[in-house]
């Protein structure tokens, strides 16, 4: 335990923050659960803070800590979090139970992060059934990616649990998953609430002038107000950092040991794991008398020897271990990794050996490769890094050094760390590598652009690397290229990049091979949509191997270039099936990212709405950020115009806009000021929207710049509009095209038929909103032409469709046309989705199909408790008392 942090008694100075810890517990005990984050410097007192939250009775207490030293090993403090109540493992339901084996090395198998966040909330929530559960996490900043992940994940779902959170991170640390969660700021003492915590823990009376210089020097920091008295104040000012300072005090404590207790003491620093045990059986082989040297140490305070092995504070384990000279710190680690059992824990073993080299070492450089895999193999990206890296660092050879540093750096990449990993991209040097090495180097300094947002480097890069490939490697080549290819679409407005990546790949074609989607692209971009179309229908359903099974995101963005939303359906089905069945997280999040899209462009905003919650959880879940498309067509498909402008602004708010989210802003505007009458407005957003030839939005986005400019009196650009269009649509030949470039042509020529086409082939499309709009413009145009009785039933159907979707913009211009016929417009009822949040609707949704509450959790990654809890305000707010009355609510459109 640790005894310096502050004296016995109350907290000095603390009232505030144990008002808010008193807080979080009093509400966990009623079952209202939460988390709170202390943040401050070293010695600050947030360990003081946590010793306080875990005297409050009642509690079942569980106690992790971070470790400096095994921060990258994957599960390692979950693994601590559980243990304490693994008795109920067996009352979890099977996959939650497996995926918690699997996480801590009990059952083989790839980690499911999400099922293992599950797993852990249920886990806790099934040990607090007989009384509320208090996790208390000390050094946070130091618990793995993983756990951190899980962590973060528990505190998020925990608010209608008696669960309760209390963390400890020293700042500054780097940015991390624990970042937005609820927080406390923990600071210096105030003058006054110092010196009283002074005079309580000094151990020797302090003349003014040397308790003067103390209460400055400590700045307010506990630990530093109980530590630096021991110099007896005679030391020389110091001007650095009070943990520094702080770490000095207690490396002086050191001077008087024994040679052999400082030893002792170095292996014990050097050891994450606290075994005593462990710890004995090193020091023995440094031929220390642990008996003598424990002894010695013990009298210091730094340190505790008992059922485990404990400094006082991560500042004395650090100030031990940097006191030691290089040689000394690999001793310790040599016979740390001479004593750790090969077979239950390989990859401790080989980290101490790596820390125990003295120079290149490839059986120990091999054995961290192993670990790697290893590592990789439970989810440990960050570990899996860590390893490969210092074994590329031991490599005897150039080419396994190269081989290791370039697969260091794609795991550091896949952790997030993309900065460390540009950093050691940089050690390789290029002079000595092949075609293939050089090519490599290329595509890692594409992937680490395309994070950074870096819109033109990401895909002159792949370029790069895929020129450098079409020699050596042509199928590999021509994928770099669909790499550029799709790195381009998503940062999309970097003027002429799609142009380069298609023209590069024209030029580097160097034999006589199957067209695929490469070719079908350059068609589009050199001879237009007439001549592209069938190789681009053709690559999109390529037999037993379709687009979307290895190009999804490019499918999806095909698919609705051709103006098929059956064939787009039929994408998004796969996509959503294959990454439920798979686990993969990606997959689904951009499944249900477009079963939103579709629904919005269809009129089925219940199903929009369930799938952008279900999008959000799993983002949630994951620690990342939500897919953004999607909310911004519902919202100006929905005509909510409040809504539709805050999403917009923080679309393209400094930091995230980027190409293509850029452009559904722009379309979107569109089509929301289209909706209002706004069509200035309309205009202007459309031409932004068609600029700069995206795939699938400049498409979509004409007709809104066809209506505006006809409304705004500019024939010239709507007459323009119309012909891309309608290039477009008769390339595709689908009846959704066909209408909405039909209803185009008849805004801008007047024709009775045209109009009369477009509702013939809108009829046969899934695209209500579309329908709708072409039964208004047509009644417009009706009532224009003085034809009140025939402009009355297409007014009518236009209004009847579009508020019973709920698109109330266009609804709002139905309905004034009506009543300029001097017919009343009926007002819509109250929709149900309209009462709700969207995670409401998707509780609800699934509720209505017949979901127990146990499968709405584990599909929105909730506990089946806070899905009750969202069931009551589902049925307050729609007044009704039974899930039976939600199966019969139609217009949830389940």
């Amino acid at each position: 335990m640790r005894t310096l942090v502050h004296p016995p008694g109350p907290l000095v100075g603390r009232r505030a923050e144990v008002g808010r810890v008193d807080e979080l517990t009093g509400a966990a005990r009623e079952g209202r659960g939460g988390v709170l984050v202390l943040r401050g410097e070293a010695g600050i007192g947030k360990t003081a803070l946590l010793e306080h939250a875990r005297g409050t009775s009642g509690f079942r207490v569980i106690h992790v800590s971070g470790s400096e030293f095994e921060s990258e090993l994957p599960f390692a403090a979950l693994h601590q979090l559980c243990v304490p109540v693994l008795e109920h493992l067996d009352d979890l339901p099977d996959r939650h139970g497996e995926a918690l084996r699997v996480a801590f090395g009990l059952a083989t198998g790839a980690p499911d992060l999400f099922r293992i966040g599950l797993a852990t909330l249920e886990l806790l929530t099934t040990a607090a059934r007989g009384r509320p559960v208090l996790c208390v996490v000390d050094d946070a900043q130091w618990l793995d990616s993983a756990s951190s992940k899980a962590l973060a994940f528990l505190a998020r779902r925990v608010a209608a649990e008696p669960v309760a959170l209390v963390l400890a991170v020293r700042v500054p640390c780097p940015a991390g998953e624990l970042d937005d969660l609820p927080g406390l700021v923990v600071a210096g003492l105030e003058d006054a609430d110092a010196r009283t915590l002074l005079a309580a823990g000094s151990h020797v009376p302090l003349d003014e002038q040397v308790r003067d210089r103390v209460l400055a020097e400590a700045r307010g920091n506990p630990l530093a107000l109980l530590e630096l008295p021991r110099a007896g104040g005679f030391a020389p000012p110091d001007t650095a950092s009070v943990p520094t300072r702080v770490e000095r005090g207690f490396q002086a404590r050191l001077a008087c040991l024994p040679a052999s207790a400082r030893l002792l003491l170095t292996v014990a620093s050097a050891d994450p794991t606290g075994d005593p045990g462990l710890l004995w059986a090193a020091a023995r082989l440094l031929d220390v008398d642990v008996d003598e040297a424990s002894a010695a140490a013990d009298a210091t305070g730094l340190v505790e020897f008992a059922t485990r092995v404990r400094f006082c504070h991560p500042l004395a384990r650090s100030a031990v271990y940097r006191a030691a000279d290089t040689d000394q710190r690999r001793g310790a680690h040599r016979v740390l990794a001479e004593v750790t059992d090969p077979v239950t824990d390989p990859d401790r073993r080989a980290w101490h050996r790596a820390q125990a080299c003295t120079g290149p070492d490839d059986d120990v450089a091999a054995e961290l490769e192993r670990s790697a895999s290893r590592a990789l193999a439970r989810g440990g990206v960050v570990a899996a890094a860590a390893f490969l890296e210092r074994a590329a660092a031991l490599s005897q050879t150039p080419a396994a050094r190269v081989e290791r540093t370039f697969a260091a750096v794609r795991a550091k990449l896949d952790a997030g760390a993309t900065d460390a990993a540009a950093d050691l991209l940089t050690t390789v040097g290029t002079a000595s590598l092949d075609g293939f090495g050089e090519a490599e180097v290329d595509l890692l300094r594409g992937r680490i652009a395309f994070v950074r947002r870096d819109d033109g480097n990401g895909p002159a890069f792949m370029l790069r690397a895929a020129d450098r490939l079409a020699a050596l490697d042509p199928d590999r080549s021509r994928d770099c290229f669909l790499d550029a290819l799709e790195m381009a679409l998503l940062v999309g407005r970097a003027g002429g990049v799609l142009d380069a990546v298609l023209a590069a790949a024209r030029s580097a074609a160097r034999e006589p091979r199957t067209p695929d989607v490469l070719d079908a692209l350059s068609l589009l971009a050199t001879e237009g949509h007439r001549a592209a179309a069938p190789l681009l229908r053709a690559q999109l359903d390529d037999g037993e191997s379709p687009m979307w099974t290895r190009r999804p995101a490019l499918a999806v963005m095909v698919a609705a270039e051709l103006w098929d939303p059956h064939a787009h359906a039929a994408v998004v089905e796969w996509l959503v099936k294959t990454g439920r069945e798979s686990g993969s997280p990606l997959l689904l999040r951009l499944g249900l990212a477009q079963v939103a899209s579709g629904a919005a462009l269809t009129g089925d905003f219940g199903r929009a709405m369930a799938a952008i919650a279900e999008e959000e959880a799993i983002a949630d879940a994951g620690g990342a950020p939500p897919v953004f498309y999607h909310r911004l067509q519902l919202a100006a498909m929905r005509g909510r115009a409040r809504e539709a402008l805050e999403l917009f602004e923080s679309a393209t708010a400094e930091g995230r806009g980027i190409g293509q989210l850029i452009a559904n802003v722009d379309w979107a505007a569109a089509v929301l000021h289209n909706g209002s009458a706004d069509y200035p407005a309309a205009l202007a957003a459309a031409r932004r929207a068609t600029a700069h030839g995206d795939l699938f939005l400049t498409g979509i986005a004409l007709p809104e710049l066809v209506e505006a400019a006809v409304r705004c009196g500019e024939p010239a650009a709507a007459a323009e509009a119309l012909e891309s269009l309608t290039e477009r649509t008769r390339a595709s030949g689908t009846a959704s095209g066909l209408g909405i470039a039909a209803c185009a042509r008849g805004l801008v020529t007047g024709v009775e038929d045209h109009y009369r086409e477009a509702v013939e082939h809108l009829e046969e499309s899934p695209m209500l909103p579309y329908r709708a709009r072409a039964h208004l413009v047509y009644g417009e145009w009706l009532r224009r032409a003085g034809r009140r009785r025939d402009c009355r039933t297409h007014l009518r159907t236009a209004h009847d469709l579009l508020t019973s979707a709920g698109i109330e913009g266009f609804a709002r211009r139905a309905a004034d046309e009506l009543r300029a016929t001097g017919e009343r417009a009926r007002g819509r009822s109250g929709h149900t989705v309209d009462q709700l949040t969207m995670q409401e609707v998707s509780i609800a949704r699934l509720v209505a199909t017949g979901a127990t509450s146990n499968e709405v959790a584990a599909r929105l990654f909730l506990s089946p408790r806070t899905v009750d809890a969202h069931l009551r305000n589902i049925f307050r707010k729609l007044g009704i008392t039974s899930r039976r009355q939600l199966r019969d609510r139609s217009d949830l459109g389940t």
